[in-house]
């Protein structure tokens, strides 16, 4: 009976804002807008009313770009994305121009300037600001543009707003044909008693939700909780366990905005050199800038700071708006000076927060959020910012820091080259400072947003990122000439006597192992072909067939499975710190073949005896 009412108001197309996008939208104040947004500089003498053509020629694409929220009465649901019947573009582009000198200074002055004003939300939430006069940028051609984007996150997530380059910008220099903008027909606004309905009905249809999301996070915590102890991990960090800083305190609504622009082809170089990821570096950069500015300011804390890096759950199917995101806290090693060994510390860190992610299943607490009533949530974002109660606990964590993959080749707006692109996210009560990290066509923007409050200075805080890379830079080359000399050395000593991994003591100790003990393989398990990876390269053949097994160098003909390594990972197998199935889950080792057969291998290399430390 009320379906058939509900049918009467047309509501069938109605998408509304879930959980998780509701939680920009409750978590927005005076002193905290959250919208994301970017700073793209546009090479050549792009005119402003050409770029407004093809904003206008392309908007269909985005559809978001012509919606706009529509509030349940008294707030009992969440909110629904409704065609804007008032929709002009001209209220979302403005032209300015840039201050004399025109400079990287007067840009990021702008910019932090625009970051600072909130998003009319009677309109869709986005905003376009047109710059022109950059005429002293360095690297950057004199009467260059720059487009300064705002779109609020309860709209898009940082994934989705790199997908939105493809829409606006072009792979060719060449200049295409601006097509006219298409025929804009909104949809009459929903009737509000309508949308109680509709809301009323979707509650009741699933009471059960809450009780159901929170035993499925609980199921999913104890899942993971067992993993990490059966495989001797240590749980990652926790919330509320991070230690207070400067940054941790309540925010002004006066943002600013910096940058730093690094070559991507030089970061990957020290990721291979390490055998971290891309990830890993950049955190370890952001750490070092970190440890300089608070040190200097006698503000250190001696526990280390906690990192939030968000984490995308998108899928194709997912499509280009909305927020599809989970997250892990990192602990960012600041308590040591060494930039290698805080290098190493974070990319244990990151492994050990993957790993029970991955065990928990990245979207298990993310769900909850849709289960919270839109009307509870709200009041309580704006009395936890109305009473300061940041001020009363321990920060959850201390800063976040996203990275988000953008295209490794030039783009175009209109047969203009995008010359660079920086990022910029929202900060909130508790949590002054966000580093947004994008790459395009070579290069790498680290550009972190903060406010007057938690960090005045962050232009001296972007000078410390660039010396903490050149800084992680040196110590990295410094220890692979180090390393490389030493093998040198080595291979001299041994006067042309092949040098040996570390992990050969491994397999000789399991081939004694297996001798003095013929009945400890009593069923045929495999045969398995080690590849060793490091200084030195080692090959073993590990032949479980029968028993009573034999264990020798080089390589088989032919093979159940392989196994490729690093050496000072299989070290830590040898050891017991690692084992062989937890190594795959980190990616760590590298797994061909028979996966039942390593398996069972695995439970073996689990009951041999250890290496000594």
């Amino acid at each position: 009976m009320i379906d058939k009412v509900i049918d009467q108001f047309d509501l069938s197309d109605l998408e509304s804002v879930s959980g998780l996008d509701a939680t920009f939208l409750y978590g927005e104040t005076p002193t905290s807008p959250m919208h994301v947004g970017s700073v793209a500089v546009i090479e050549g003498s792009l005119e402003y009313e050409t770029f407004k053509k093809v904003i206008h020629s392309r908007i269909h694409q985005v559809p978001k770009l012509r919606k706009r929220l529509m509030t349940i009465p008294f707030k009992i649901d969440y909110p629904y994305w409704v065609d804007d019947p008032h929709f002009n573009i001209e209220m979302h582009l403005s032209h300015v121009a840039l201050p004399k000198p025109g400079d990287w200074k007067a840009l990021r002055k702008m910019a932090s300037r625009i970051f600072s004003e909130p998003l009319d939300q009677s309109r869709p939430l986005w905003s376009f600001t047109f710059v022109e006069g950059l005429d002293n940028l360095s690297q950057v051609k004199p009467g260059s543009v720059a487009i300064i984007s705002k779109i609020h996150h309860v709209a898009i997530d940082g994934v989705a707003g790199a997908g939105l380059l493809g829409i606006l910008f072009d792979m060719s220099p060449e200049k295409q044909k601006i097509k006219p903008p298409r025929e804009y027909n909104p949809k009459p606004l929903p009737n509000e008693l309508g949308l109680m309905l509709k809301s009323g009905i979707s509650f009741a249809k699933s009471p059960l939700k809450f009780p159901k999301l929170i035993s499925s996070a609980f199921e999913a915590t104890l899942k993971a909780g067992f993993f990490t102890r059966a495989q001797h991990l240590d749980l990652p960090t926790a919330p509320f366990t991070a230690p207070s800083t400067p940054l941790n305190g309540i925010i002004s609504a006066q943002r600013k905005w910096n940058t730093s622009i690094l070559s991507l082809e030089r970061v990957k170089a020290l990721k291979k050199i390490m055998g971290t990821t891309l990830n890993d570096i950049v955190l370890s950069i952001c750490s070092g800038a970190l440890r300089r500015y608070l040190l200097e300011k006698k503000q250190l804390p001696k526990k280390p700071m906690v990192a939030m890096v968000p984490i995308s759950t998108r899928k194709e199917s997912d499509g280009q708006s909305g927020n599809q995101l989970s997250a892990m806290l990192i602990q960012l090693a600041t308590d040591i000076e060494d930039p290698i060994e805080r290098l190493e510390t974070i990319y244990e860190n990151t492994i050990r927060g993957k790993t029970y992610q991955g065990a928990m299943g990245a979207k298990s607490l993310a769900n909850l959020a849709g289960a919270v009533p839109f009307g509870i949530a709200n009041q309580a974002a704006r009395l936890y910012s109305r009473f300061n109660l940041a001020k009363m606990h321990n920060p959850v964590f201390n800063v976040v820091i996203t990275n988000v993959p953008g295209p490794q080749m030039p783009i175009y707006l209109d047969g203009n080259k995008m010359h660079s692109i920086m990022g910029m996210a929202p900060i909130i009560d508790g949590m002054g400072l966000i580093i947004t990290v994008l790459s395009y066509n070579g290069n790498i923007t680290i550009s972190p947003t903060s406010d007057v409050n938690s960090m005045p200075d962050l232009n001296k805080f972007s000078r410390y990122i660039l010396e903490s890379a050149n800084d992680l830079e040196k110590a990295i080359l410094d220890y692979d000439k180090e390393g490389k000399q030493k093998k040198i050395k080595a291979g001299s000593k041994t006067l042309g006597k092949k040098a040996k991994a570390e992990s050969d003591e491994y397999f000789e100790l399991i081939r004694k192992y297996l001798k003095s003990n013929p009945k400890f393989i009593k069923k045929e398990v495999g045969l398995f072909q080690f590849f060793v990876k490091g200084q030195v390269a080692s090959d073993w053949q590990v032949n479980l067939l029968k028993a009573p097994g034999t264990i020798r160098k080089g390589r088989a003909k032919k093979f159940d499975a392989s196994l490729t390594i690093q050496d000072k990972h299989l070290i830590k197998i040898a050891q017991g710190k690692l084992d062989v199935m937890t190594a795959f889950i980190q990616g760590r080792i590298a797994i061909t073949g028979d996966n039942e057969k390593v398996m069972k291998l695995a439970s073996i290399l689990k009951k041999l005896p250890k290496v000594k430390t």
